[in-house]
């Protein structure tokens, strides 16, 4: 289990925010294997106050999309306020503040994690959403600016007196971005220094990867983000290894075609159908990963019905073994 605040959650592996991806149907598919608390796709402040429409969608959510947060970008105090007051209009366990997107367009503007290098900002950033907030407040951050300003501790001990109920760590500097080493002292570092929840976040791509986040770090959870790219079961699988040891089989070829099915129809459903089958394109070669079919992912990147991309899935082989490995899947490691 994982308690933030007043929230408690079945499972400590949480759906990580992931840009142009955690929209809802991203969301279910993975609850449906396992995942308890989901966050929505990152919440530009600004862009909600000017109402856009893009950002406004992302907010969407159904009864069974729960427990669900809602993570937040920002640097300015009155505009964070005023989004703040338009997502009490709407129904979140959890409002995550981002200060660990490396992305240069947000660092530029002093966002993101381009506040680990302003720590004191960064505190009264967070003491300003603690107090508008009416659910419990987290904040992401990464271990650092670079490698010679590694300041995770320093910010998580500033973070929690503010009052946030958790911290979610990534175990890379903003200059590292997600390639490098995922440092795994400096997240048990800050596990050791703080009282509240610390959630490690960094590689969790596949159950191995995720019990040694939980072991090398002593963390209450952690969060998944690349690694339930197409493979919704790696919650599943996670805490099969968690709590026996090893890894349960993964999904065998029909399983994955009939996911794969599931996920566009609800894609369409939500988006409508051109767009549905535009933005399931990269899902496709996800699901698909480590199978021989490049001829296949080829033409699923130019589908654009319905029918196409259904016909698409039913052609998938069926592999000479029916169990998939995730090892087997194409994931890149860093070590």
């Amino acid at each position: 289990m994982l308690s933030i605040g007043s929230l408690t959650v079945a499972s400590p592996l949480v759906l990580a925010p992931l840009s142009g991806i955690s929209d809802l149907p991203f969301r279910l598919i993975n609850r449906s294997y396992g995942c308890g608390l989901a966050f929505t796709e990152m919440i530009c402040a600004r862009s909600l106050v000017h109402n856009s429409k893009n950002t406004l969608k992302r907010l969407l959510t159904t009864v069974d999309d729960r427990p669900l947060g809602v993570q937040i970008l920002g640097d300015d105090p009155e505009i964070l306020k005023r989004a703040l007051d338009i997502l009490s209009e709407y129904v979140f366990d959890i409002i995550d503040f981002n200060a660990a997107c490396p992305a240069g367009k947000v660092v530029s503007d002093g966002k993101g994690a381009g506040l680990l290098k302003e720590p004191l900002k960064l505190q009264k950033l967070l003491k300003v959403i603690v107090e508008r907030a009416g659910v419990p407040v987290t904040v992401k951050i990464r271990s650092g600016w670079d490698e010679t300003s590694i300041n995770a501790k320093e910010i998580a001990l500033r973070a929690q007196e503010t009052g946030v109920k958790g911290l979610f760590i990534h175990g890379r500097t903003r200059t590292q971005g997600y390639s490098g080493r995922v440092d795994y002292n400096i997240i048990r570092a800050v596990k050791d220094s703080l009282t509240i929840p610390v959630i490690a976040s960094g590689d969790a791509l596949t159950p191995d990867l995720i019990k040694k986040l939980f072991y090398d770090t002593g963390c209450d959870g952690v969060a998944v983000a690349r690694g339930a790219l197409g493979n919704p079961w790696i919650f599943r699988q996670a805490v099969g290894c968690l709590h026996n040891g090893t890894v349960p089989p993964g999904p065998d070829i029909y399983e994955i075609v009939r996911i794969m099915k599931a996920h566009l129809l609800s894609n369409i459903a939500f988006h409508g159908e051109r767009t549905g089958v535009i933005l399931f394109r990269k899902f496709f070669g996800w699901y698909a990963r480590g199978m021989a079919i490049k001829e296949l992912k080829g033409m699923a990147f130019g589908a654009v019905t319905r029918d196409e991309m259904l016909r698409l899935i039913d052609e998938l082989p069926v592999l000479p073994a029916n169990v998939m490995d995730q090892d087997s899947r194409g994931f890149e490691v860093v070590s």
